[in-house]
């Protein structure tokens, strides 16, 4: 990551084992929605609540995100979960980017499948404290039939949650059903960047 950052930060985790276009449009769509500077991809190290069968090295995810994003001075990639390895909990990536940037206000970018599930989620109350959660909407998860009483968090926090949701641009792209098509030698053109499938295909990633 750059020293110094703008002081409206996204941050985008996940495995982006592979990253996509999905990835991409939500990020442009945080920015735009949410007035921020920049967005943070964190690859995980090892994601604590999703097992994928086939998970491609560090090294791999890192630089497909890399050539997915070096077109776009907004977006940045940090390997500070990568470095940090073992289980990626949320909470002890924001309390490390807080002390590199204390001045920084991060936003949390999740999807509308993560937003019910984050009553699980490694101290949840203090990591609530620390960033400002903005949630997009998911195909298949209804957001308008939300509750408080579904997030299972104490007050404020299902108030405040269900106030940063954002609807637009449900793209249905995953990385599973990528890697999916590729083991059954389908086409993912238009799926994931350009750079991203000749990755791919040069490392032979994916493969049965």
């Amino acid at each position: 990551m750059t020293a110094e950052p703008n002081n409206r930060i996204g941050i985008l985790g996940g495995t982006f084992n592979p990253i996509h276009t999905g990835h991409l449009i939500l990020a442009q769509s945080a920015l735009e929605t949410f007035d921020l500077d920049r967005i943070f991809f964190i690859p995980s190290a090892k994601p604590p609540h999703k097992k994928p069968s086939v998970l491609a090295d560090a090294e791999h995810r890192m630089a497909m995100l890399d050539t997915a994003i070096e077109d776009d001075m907004r977006f940045e990639m940090s390997d500070i979960e990568i470095k940090r390895g073992g289980p990626s909990y949320s909470i002890d990536t924001v309390r490390e980017l807080k002390k590199i940037y204390p001045s920084v206000e991060f936003h949390f970018i999740i999807g509308a499948d993560s937003l019910l599930e984050l009553h699980l989620w490694k101290d949840i109350n203090d990591l609530l404290n620390l960033c400002t959660f903005v949630t997009f909407g998911r195909p298949g998860v209804n957001i308008a039939q939300i509750q408080k009483k579904d997030l299972f968090l104490d007050p404020p926090w299902p108030e405040k949650l269900l106030e940063n949701i954002v609807t637009n641009r449900l793209i249905d792209i995953s990385s599973s059903d990528i890697r999916h098509r590729i083991a059954e030698c389908m086409s993912i053109r238009y799926l994931v960047p350009r750079a991203v499938e000749m990755y791919i295909a040069e490392h032979n990633l994916y493969v049965r």
